[in-house]
C-alpha cells in the first residue's frame, strides 16, 4: 500500500504523520518550528527529519508530501506571507520538493485542517461542510463538493475576519474592527465577560477571579451563575448569527465547531442552535452542529489527503 507525508506547520511546532493512503497513520512526531533569520531553516528542518524517517525504506511507494502552512496559499503553491514565520512571497511546495526529492502540495493551515476533519473526522460522510475553530482567534475552512475552497488569492475560508459589529472601537488584529473573530473565539468569550462585568455591578462567582478565562466563564453557566448565563447568552447570539450568515451562503451539511471553545460540549451546540435556526435562510436550516472529531491531528490528516488528491 502506498504512503506518505502529512505536515502541519505551525509558529511553535511542526507536526509531521506518517500514512497509509486508506488514512491509517502509521507515525508522528514534532520537531521544533525555528523562525529566525526570516524562517529559513524550516523547510530545511523539515526535509531532514523527513529524510531522516526514510533512511532504510523504499520511497518507490511514498505518494508525496502535503503541508499546512499559517499563511494564505494559491492553488499553484504560492505562499502570500506568513507574518509569524517571517516568510515572504515564494512556491512552499517547489521549494519543499526540491529539497526532498518527493511530490509536494501546499495549502493554507486552516483549510488543510477542514479537509482532515472532512475526510476522517466529524465532517465524514457529508459533501459540504463548514469548519469553525474557536480558539485564540477564529479560523475555519470550507469544503464545497468534497474540494476545500481556496479562493483565487489563497484567502478562502477566512470566516474570523466577517464583520459582525460595524460600532465595535477595539480593532482586531487584522486592523479592522468588529470582526467575528472579536466577539466569537474563546478571547471573544473573555472580552464580552470583562464588558458585561463593567456595566453592571451584579455579583457574579466570576468577580472572585483574578483574571477570567474562557472556562471560567462556561464553568460559571453550568453552575448557573446568572451573570455568567447572560454572558453565554450574548455569545452564543453572536456566534449563531455568525454561522447563519455563513450557512445561509454556503448550505452545508454539517458546521464541525473545533478549537479551544468546542470544549465545552454539548453546552455549545444546545446554546448556539437556537440563535442560529433564527438567523439562517430557511432552506439552509437543517444544518448538523458536530464537534472537531481529531484534535491537533486534523491538519496532519488533512494535508496528507492534499497529497493524495493531488498525486494519488
Amino acid at each position: 500500500m502506498r504512503c506518505g507525508f502529512g505536515v502541519d506547520l505551525g509558529g511553535t511546532t511542526v507536526k509531521i504523520a506518517y500514512f497509509q493512503e486508506d488514512g491509517t497513520m502509521l507515525d508522528k512526531w514534532e520537531i521544533p518550528t525555528v523562525t529566525d533569520g526570516g524562517g529559513t531553516q524550516i523547510l530545511p528542518d523539515i526535509a531532514r527529519s523527513i529524510g531522516g524517517y526514510l533512511e532504510g525504506r523504499s520511497r518507490e511507494q511514498i505518494v508525496g508530501i502535503g503541508i499546512g502552512v499559517p499563511g494564505p496559499v494559491d492553488s499553484q503553491g504560492v505562499v502570500n506571507k506568513c507574518v509569524n514565520l517571517g516568510w515572504g512571497v515564494f512556491k512552499v511546495d517547489q521549494e519543499l520538493s526540491r529539497l526532498t526529492g518527493l511530490p509536494v502540495k501546499a495549502g493554507n493551515d486552516a483549510n488543510v485542517a477542514a479537509l482532515g476533519e472532512y475526510w476522517k473526522g466529524g465532517g465524514q460522510g457529508c459533501e459540504n461542510m463548514i469548519l469553525a475553530t474557536l480558539g485564540t482567534g477564529v479560523g475555519g475552512g470550507i469544503v464545497i463538493g468534497g474540494q476545500v475552497l481556496h479562493g483565487s488569492h489563497g484567502s478562502g475560508g477566512e470566516i474570523g475576519h466577517m464583520v459582525l459589529d460595524r460600532t465595535e472601537k477595539e480593532p482586531c488584529g487584522c486592523g479592522k474592527y468588529g470582526c467575528a473573530e472579536q466577539y466569537c473565539s474563546a478571547t471573544g468569550v473573555i472580552r464580552l465577560a470583562r464588558r458585561h462585568l463593567a456595566a453592571t455591578k451584579r455579583p457574579s462567582t466570576l468577580r472572585a477571579l483574578e483574571q477570567i478565562g474562557c472556562k471560567d466563564v462556561f464553568d460559571a453557566g453550568k453552575a448557573g451563575d446568572p451573570e455568567a448565563l447572560q454572558i453565554l447568552d450574548k455569545y452564543y447570539a453572536l456566534l449563531g448569527e455568525f454561522l447563519a450568515n455563513l450557512s445561509s451562503a454556503i448550505d452545508p451539511e454539517v458546521v464541525v465547531l473545533g478549537g479551544g471553545v468546542s470544549k465545552a460540549g454539548q453546552m455549545l451546540i444546545d446554546g448556539v442552535t437556537p440563535y442560529f435556526k433564527k438567523y439562517v435562510f430557511h432552506a439552509a436550516a437543517h444544518v448538523r452542529f458536530v464537534l472537531a472529531a481529531l484534535g491537533n491531528d486534523a491538519g496532519a490528516y488533512g494535508a496528507f489527503k492534499l497529497a493524495l488528491d493531488a498525486f494519488g
